[in-house]
């Protein structure tokens, strides 16, 4: 059997010390740049592969920021991501993924996993956790960030926004605009904690003009598909033809709600109004464009990347950082 090659073969071919090659495959700034592109070479011509774990095991650090999502299909989660990534990349740290589907409870569990693998940091979706997850993230030593919330009573560090003041902004811009028997599509299970606060937050917006606010429908249990939009819809035309704009929990909802109208041979917005949340591709080439919320998912990861890599540099009070979601207004509602 071949001899495995080893970290002192590159730094013999590289003509430089064992240390100095452990440090360049860490990304350490201390290695010049054509020194670590030297290394690089000797190891790829060698075949030499890094052997981070023991690595880790020398330093105690492992080098990776677990991330904690809902779901993976989720474009603005995706986009959470990959501005994490970004942001983390020069730094040498990597991110290692886990999603809950929704569920608390799984969350409960991918955070107890996670944190068995010491993470540098860890960065998790929301702003409401079962007690046990937050007894393990207070306790766990490392930088936790929580995104797309703001909770009253963080955990560590923060960047995110309210979802139910952005869906206040919302309704009245349709308010604004004349609007007044608005309907909200979504965000009735536990599960989704964003969606029930922006269930929450319409309540209270119509709540505060004095229009009624009996006009809910459930669009089932989470991640709110375009299917779920369209039957959702078919069901508030059914019960509520009267209804003049619907607020969509999220764009993909959103979409199958116009779908649904425009089977049903339904102007919009001349007839009803549609209006969606997260500035997803979808609703900017769809015809009419859906007036939508661009809650900023890139920002909210570039954000955190900051964070965490500011933390890690010089450990201080928890960030609390609030990022601006925008009104996009589309051809789905009358905006003047």
């Amino acid at each position: 059997m071949q001899r495995s090659i080893r970290m002192k073969d590159v730094a013999r071919a590289a003509g430089v010390s064992v240390m100095t090659v452990s440090r360049a495959f860490r990304a350490d700034s201390s290695v010049k740049s054509n020194t670590r592109a030297r290394i690089m070479k000797a190891a790829d011509d060698l075949g030499y592969v890094f052997d981070s774990t023991a690595a880790s095991l020398r330093s105690q650090r492992t080098d990776f920021v677990a991330v904690i999502i809902p779901s993976l299909n989720n474009a603005n989660f995706a986009e959470t991501v990959g501005g994490l990534s970004d942001g983390l990349a020069e730094s040498g740290l990597q991110v290692l993924l886990g999603y809950t589907g929704y569920d608390i409870a799984a969350e409960e569990r991918l955070v107890e996993q996670m944190l068995r693998r010491r993470p540098e940091a860890i960065v998790v979706t929301g702003g409401r956790h079962s007690d046990r997850t937050i007894r393990l993230l207070r306790a766990a030593g490392i930088p936790v960030v929580e995104t797309w919330d703001l909770p009253d009573d963080p955990i560590d560090h923060v960047v995110g926004f309210s979802n139910a003041a952005t869906t206040q902004v919302m309704v009245d811009h349709l308010v604004g605009v004349g609007y007044r028997r608005i309907a909200f599509i979504g965000g009735d299970r536990d599960g989704d904690t964003r969606g029930a606060d922006r269930r929450r937050g319409f309540l209270a917006a119509m709540a505060s003009h004095g229009l009624p606010v009996d006009r809910l429908v459930g669009a089932g249990d989470p991640p709110i598909s375009m299917q779920h939009g369209a039957d959702a819809m078919a069901r508030l035309l059914d019960g509520l033809p009267e209804t003049e704009a619907v607020i969509c929990v999220s764009d993909l909802s959103a979409f199958g709600a116009l779908a649904e109208c425009q089977r049903r041979g339904l102007d919009v917005p001349g007839d009803i109004a549609i209006a969606g949340f997260g500035a997803y591709e979808i609703a900017g080439v769809c015809h009419p464009t859906l007036t939508t919320i661009d809650p900023q998912s890139r920002r909210i990861g570039a954000r955190a990347a900051e964070v965490i890599l500011g933390v890690l540099d010089a450990p201080g009070a928890p960030r609390r950082i609030a990022i601006d979601p925008r009104l996009i207004p589309g051809g789905t509602t009358r905006n003047a």
